[in-house]
């Protein structure tokens, strides 16, 4: 511990420094003895460090979401140079290069918040032993050693002993309770943001090995910080709780408001913004707009999230434009609709209808006559055309029989049976 300790030696002193800057701020209101005072210093101190680091978590969101898109295009290059090792280095190298991802980019909140948490760590372990350390004077060693959080000091652990917690002023049931209390919302904190990851901002059309190793860590990263959280002191589990909290509260927002292509949370997104527009009439608000301004700008790449919003904006008689604003269209309305309507095909008349115009020319022609605005069927205008030829009465039974012909017998002359048929 002594080595790791002096490897962030560099930034104890600041970090000792801000929490005694914090104390006197928050000791003028509850006390400076009091747990409140150190407590809410710590957490100051933790929404000090993730303020600064903001910058570093939208890098990290892009590069993840990146990352998640690259992935069929990943495995591909991993089957097609699965017996090369160099080549598939290469491309790999060469498809971040063109894509602009950085794949330790997710990694960067983590690692530049992780000498924080060391130098927090080793002022509380100094605390513990009763050393003075960075900007601690002995007065303010005596203040955090009397400091206690729900009967627990900031610098008891759960693993310490009952001498060594007696010694602190405080008993190890209050220790133990505090702590394991503690570690049980910063492990459970810890699983909801990454489920919360996992169901709502994932693409859920694209089954890649990624998805399943962050399911994996879904349920292994609560574990390891329950283990490592036994032998953490209570304050640098009120720092480390505190950054919980703050992650999953940073990550609902984005997800809220930038959420991944083709996930559940776009299509929620997207379901909200119709809503506001059919309300109101257009897009408000800037990043809205930006948001319709990438769709537009895909055409017929976009996924069927989006393609389902592009539709319901054309059933309000609305196009969106390419500068993230929509407008009143006709033609947008009309084809969400399904088109110009059909030519209506005129009625199909029954077979007894059919019938009575073969036996009776003279009444079909009438018929046809009688309505001349109505619209006429091409067999009302054969049988017109039928009456004006002179026909012979034979002629004119043969073709009544043969009009009343049942439909499975052959039309037109018969050929005529063979003798031995008969």
């Amino acid at each position: 511990m002594d080595t790791i300790a002096s490897l962030f030696s560099f930034i104890t002193t600041p970090v000792s420094w801000v929490i005694v800057q914090f104390h006197k701020l928050y000791g003028a209101i509850f006390g400076d003895d009091t747990g409140w005072a150190w407590g809410l210093s710590i957490v100051s101190l933790v929404v000090l460090i993730r303020i600064c680091l903001i910058p570093l978590f939208v890098k990290q969101i892009k590069s993840t979401r990146n990352m998640q898109v690259l992935q069929p295009k990943m495995k591909a290059i991993q089957e097609r140079y699965k017996n090369d090792k160099q080549r598939q280095s290469e491309e790999m190298m060469k498809l971040y290069k063109e894509t602009g991802t950085n794949p330790l980019s997710s990694c960067l909140p983590i690692l530049a918040q992780s000498p924080f948490f060391f130098a927090l760590y080793h002022v509380l372990s100094a605390i513990a032993s009763g050393k003075t350390i960075g900007v601690i004077d002995q007065p303010l060693l005596d203040s955090a050693r009397q400091a206690h959080i729900f009967g627990a000091p900031l610098a008891a652990k759960f693993m310490d002993s009952d001498d060594k917690v007696a010694a602190l002023g405080a008993s190890l049931t209050d220790v133990r309770v505090v702590t394991a209390i503690m570690i049980v919302m910063m492990s459970a904190s810890q699983f909801f943001t990454q489920r919360q990851l996992m169901t709502k901002n994932v693409d859920l059309t694209v089954k890649t090995p990624y998805m399943q190793q962050q399911k994996m860590l879904m349920y292994i990263f609560p574990l390891i910080f329950a283990v490592m959280g036994i032998n953490f002191p209570v304050g640098v589990l009120v720092y480390w709780l505190t950054t919980n909290v703050w992650t999953m509260g940073q990550q609902m927002y984005v997800i809220n408001q930038n959420p991944t292509p083709g996930s559940k949370a776009q299509e929620q997104y997207l379901s909200r913004l119709l809503k506001s527009v059919t309300t109101h009439g257009q897009v408000r608000g800037r990043t809205r707009r930006n948001t319709v301004k990438r769709i537009v700008a895909k055409g017929s790449d976009r996924n069927d999230i989006e393609r389902k919003f592009i539709t319901g904006l054309a059933k309000l008689g609305l196009a969106a434009q390419e500068d993230g604003t929509v407008e009143k269209s006709e033609a947008a309305l009309t084809e969400a609709e399904g088109g110009t309507a059909k030519r209506q095909q005129p009625k199909r008349q029954t077979k007894a209808k059919r019938q009575t115009a073969a036996t009776q020319p003279g009444a079909a022609k009438e018929s046809g006559t009688a309505d001349e605005a109505g619209p006429k069927t091409s067999l009302t205008k054969q049988d017109a055309s039928q009456v004006d030829k002179p026909k012979s009465a034979g002629k004119s039974a043969a073709s009544g029989s043969s009009r009343q012909a049942k439909s499975g017998q052959r039309k037109g002359p018969q050929r005529p049976k063979h003798p031995s048929k008969k």
